[in-house]
């Protein structure tokens, strides 16, 4: 299978922020979850994955690596100026996990010639990206801290950690300046233009 795309280096070289994650075990379940959704998803690299079914100018690797940018940038604020305590490797995981989901569900939404052979069994755009992407982290063992942060639309997590907020806020933050770059509108402009709302 030497024609098999190299999903672990691709992760790799994707996110560096990776290497941020102090726990060896977790950076793993991290790279683990995004092979196997990749590999799921039949993608041939990590980079064809749109940021949005409709937006295809800025990828997916570029939005994680803003949410996780800007929750890290939050998390020292929170740290250094309100003297709160983030658990600094558990967001930095569901950062980089929360869009995973992408994976399964915006297949249909490429080229063909983006994808080698998706899975029929993973592959939807019925079940929300923030919701396969959790159960993708729970199946490689992350533990429930980063899994639960995941889930990143309203009402999907009854009760959220601090850490889960600055996932959501820091994704909100990511997407309002990708839908106003791309497209001249807001986050929200953009969610009320069309039917579909991934983001």
């Amino acid at each position: 299978m030497s024609d098999s795309p190299n999903y672990r280096q691709q992760v790799v070289d994707a996110y560096p922020e990776l290497q941020s994650i102090e726990n060896d075990e977790l950076r793993d379940r991290v790279i683990e979850a995004w092979t196997v959704g990749l590999e799921r998803g039949g993608w041939k690299h990590i980079d064809d994955i749109p940021y949005a079914w409709n937006i295809h100018e800025v990828n997916n690797v570029e939005h994680v690596r803003g949410v996780t940018r800007i929750a890290m940038r939050s998390a020292e604020e929170q740290r250094d100026f309100h003297g709160a305590d983030p658990d600094e490797d558990v967001i930095i995981a569901a950062c980089l996990l929360h869009d995973v989901g992408k994976c399964y569900e915006y297949v249909d939404f490429v080229d063909d010639d983006a994808l080698l052979v998706p899975d029929s069994t993973y592959v939807s755009e019925e079940i929300p990206h923030s919701l396969s992407g959790y159960a993708l982290a729970h199946e490689v063992g992350c533990p429930l801290s980063v899994q639960r942060a995941i889930p990143h639309f309203l009402g999907e997590v009854p009760k959220r950690t601090l850490e889960a907020e600055l996932v959501k806020s820091a994704n909100s933050a990511s997407s309002n300046a990708i839908t106003q770059s791309a497209m001249g509108i807001t986050l929200k402009e953009w969610v009320n233009e069309y039917s579909q709302t991934q983001e």
